[in-house]
């Protein structure tokens, strides 16, 4: 994520100290240190509607939309931390009693208790996606009662003064940005599927434009969403080729859940698709040596650079991990770019007890892994080892690239009960 981003989030969420500094004098400070705590909810709440918006401009100031979901996830927790600090201080101001202020005191009870429960269905990542998915998009509901309840009760700090507008362009930013977020597929581009190739653990499915395609580099992802009955969600999947001049694209999806497990039998030649993207920062950099891993369906972004490699000037080697030989996806396609000079492709079955590990890369390679670029996708926890091992082979961990590709992530709340439960029974 970029730093820009990250300190334009700090610098709106500490401004308000600077109005508060001047309104603590002669009045309860705690008072005060509980309206400010709502000022930064209402702050984060708003930014994270807005990052919600999925607005390709963003990617510019926070960095690949992988990293805005990281942002995302943990303004999501200070919002929901602030309020409870606000709502465990609950130092109220003294102030007349009306319908109004009654309303936004619901409102708010409302929001806290709403948006609590929307956050440990979050980071529950065991929680089934589809009711994740769901309950999601009741964030922005409940912002709209916490920014209702900010108004109502906003005393004795009046809209009309500085402190006062400030707040209220955050809470009309984020209304403005949920209501955008309500919109059917916002973005995206009319396109038919023009083939469809079952590859037995996933599916290849090529899409032409009905007008004008999507702009998009080779590594890139998009949001894809099929026309059929029973299919109405909107799903991220990385383009798996390079840009090509009909603007058609290439979408291998694996069979993983319970969506893409259907897909295969519904979609045929002629049904039609909305793509809104393209999306990521994934891309090769310099000359170096590259080094590139792929676990399972991870190969994808490296099919699209594969696919528009004409040559290389450095050499390149793609190790590739897969539990069966079968399931590995576009092998022959794979295999047929091993005729350029310098490409070499290294398949890891780890059925046949073959496991990826930095010495193996080593091992593998004619050049010092200190002096190469790599590139990862696949899952986390080999990403990890992968990281942990080339490092003891000399890597800077600023030659290791890669994506977090996920939608939804959690804060490691399996480990945290795991803990939990050992100490338990230890102690």
């Amino acid at each position: 994520m970029r730093p820009f981003g990250i300190l334009l989030i700090l610098a709106a969420i500490l401004t308000p100290l600077y109005w508060y500094a001047e309104w603590i004098i002669g009045r309860d400070g705690t008072a005060m240190f509980s309206q400010y705590i709502a000022s930064v909810a209402i702050i984060a709440m708003a930014i994270t509607q807005l990052l919600a918006t999925r607005m390709r401009w963003l990617e510019f100031i926070f960095g690949g939309l992988d990293r805005i979901y990281v942002i995302h996830k943990w303004l999501g927790i200070l919002a929901i931390t602030s309020l409870l600090i606000h709502d465990t201080v609950d130092a109220e101001l003294k102030g007349q009693e009306t319908f109004l202020t009654d309303l936004g005191e619901t409102l708010g009870e409302l929001s806290l208790y709403g948006l609590l429960a929307l956050v440990v269905i979050t980071i529950v990542t065991f929680i089934p996606y589809n009711l994740w998915r769901w309950t999601h998009k009741l964030m922005g509901a409940f912002f709209v009662f916490g920014a209702i309840h900010y108004i109502l009760l906003m005393k004795p700090l009046a809209p009309v003064l500085p402190i006062g507008i400030y707040m209220l362009v955050f809470c009309a930013l984020g209304i403005i940005c949920y209501i955008y977020t309500l919109l059917p597929f916002r973005g995206g581009k009319s396109f038919v599927v023009e083939d469809v190739r079952d590859l037995g653990s996933a599916l290849s499915v090529t899409l032409k434009p009905e007008k004008r395609g999507i702009s998009h580099r080779a590594g890139q992802f998009a949001f894809l969403k099929f026309s059929l009955p029973g299919f109405e969600e909107v799903h991220p999947f990385t383009i798996s080729q390079a840009p090509k001049q009909d603007e058609t694209l290439r979408f291998t999806i694996k069979r993983l859940g319970d969506y893409t497990g259907r897909i295969g039998q519904a979609i045929k030649v002629g049904t039609k698709a909305k793509v809104s993207g393209a999306f990521g920062h994934f891309k090769r950099r310099g000359k170096n040596p590259e080094i590139w891993i792929a676990g399972g369906i991870g190969i994808t972004p490296f099919l699209a650079w594969l696919s528009e490699l004409e040559k290389t000037d450095n050499p390149i080697h793609l190790f590739y991990c897969v539990r069966e030989e079968n399931d590995a996806i576009h092998l022959e396609e794979l295999k047929s770019k091993t005729k350029l000079e310098g490409f070499h492709l290294h398949l890891v079955v780890s059925s046949k007890g073959q496991r990826l590990s930095g010495s193996m890369i080593a091992s593998n390679v004619d050049f010092l892994i200190k002096s190469a670029d790599v590139y990862y996708c696949g899952p986390e926890s080999l990403r990890k080892a992968m990281l942990h091992g080339l490092k003891r082979e000399g890597l800077s961990s600023r030659r290791f690239h890669y994506e977090e590709f996920e939608i939804r992530s959690g804060i490691g709340i399996r480990n945290i009960v795991a803990w939990l439960l050992a100490r338990f029974r230890t102690g």
